[in-house]
């Protein structure tokens, strides 16, 4: 059988210091308490940018001003694809917090530690430290 392809745009969130904003995953989700770039679900009819865009307002509460394509790839688990979109996102208005009750913090790019993310973001992590 098949397996469902699920659609993720997620954005990088980067501040003029170097930190990225993360948010961590509430109890009762998939990687409970592990943390995660902020973004959902891609809706049907809708972009994956106009996904992230929505996502990131309902989520975080910032307008996301503008988002370039950084990586897209899918990730095979075993229920589901991921079919991510990450954004890298640099200007906004609004300032970040978590909307849904998760923690949201900033964290330098130099600290990010894949040992924290799904294994999803594994790649995406070290293209992220491999930049400094």
């Amino acid at each position: 059988m098949d397996k469902p392809i699920v659609q993720v745009a997620a954005g990088i969130i980067r501040n003029e210091f170097g930190q990225i904003y993360l948010t961590q995953r509430l109890e009762g989700q998939d990687f409970a308490q592990s943390l995660e770039f902020p973004g959902g679900k891609v809706e049907a009819g809708e972009t994956p940018e106009q996904a992230l865009k929505r996502e990131l307002e309902e989520e975080i509460g910032i307008h996301v001003l503008s988002a370039f394509p950084y990586e897209h790839f899918c990730f095979d688990y075993p229920n589901k694809t991921i079919a991510f979109f990450f954004y890298l996102v640099e200007e906004w208005v609004g300032e970040p917090f978590g909307r849904e009750g998760q923690e949201g913090f900033w964290l330098a790019q130099s600290e990010l530690d894949e040992g924290q993310f799904p294994p999803a973001n594994l790649e995406l992590i070290r293209k992220l430290k491999s930049e400094l």
